[in-house]
């Protein structure tokens, strides 16, 4: 099988993938946008190769797949900065909630002690 027939199915299911999550819930479209956007991309690439040699002789680079190397790497830094960053969020929020819940029930404790 040719390489850019392969490339061509391996983004076209991977956008059908990611679309199939949004659709189903399980993906949010701010997670989605970033692999809807390369996918698309690597669709386009592999249609049109001619599109990675242009771009690779307008950026300096020696050979196509050097650039095809480097933006896949930029890629998974920013899937991973991304994720980072959703994670030390959702960990602040976690901690407030524990705190506010000892404290709800620490105040629950406290009403049932002055009631008996």
């Amino acid at each position: 099988m040719a390489p850019n027939i392969l490339a061509a199915i391996a983004a076209l299911i991977t956008f059908v993938f990611v679309i199939d999550l949004l659709r189903r819930g399980v993906l949010r479209e701010k997670y989605a946008v970033l692999w809807l956007f390369f996918s698309a991309a690597a669709l386009l690439l592999a249609i049109f190769p001619a599109v990675l040699v242009w771009l690779t002789g307008i950026l300096g680079v020696a050979e196509p797949v050097n650039l095809l190397f480097f933006v896949t790497i930029v890629l998974l830094v920013l899937v991973s900065i991304q994720l980072s960053y959703e994670l030390s969020r959702h960990e602040a929020r976690i901690r407030r909630l524990a705190e506010e819940v000892a404290l709800l029930q620490e105040e629950i404790n406290r009403q049932q002690k002055d009631g008996d």
